[in-house]
């Protein structure tokens, strides 16, 4: 597929939290947010990287923590 983005399969590790990705240089991309706004998808770019970061953010009553997010690479 041309111009698909696939998530990085090498690493299991999460890209690190939503914090400390803007604190390290990371800039926002990019947003959606699902019809419910319980969860929240965030695209991060970085300049003189050749990947992008996507995080899932969202808030769930039914987990502990309630507030969860998952970052990863995109390739």
């Amino acid at each position: 597929m041309s111009g698909a983005a696939y998530a990085d399969a090498i690493s299991e590790e999460s890209a690190g939290s939503i914090e400390d990705l803007l604190k390290s240089g990371w800039e926002i991309a990019g947003y959606a947010s699902n019809f419910d706004n319980r969860s929240t998808f965030i695209l991060f770019k970085k300049p003189n990287e050749n990947y992008l970061i996507q995080c899932l953010a969202g808030y769930d009553v039914t987990r502990s923590p309630r507030v969860f997010h998952n970052c990863y690479r995109l390739r």
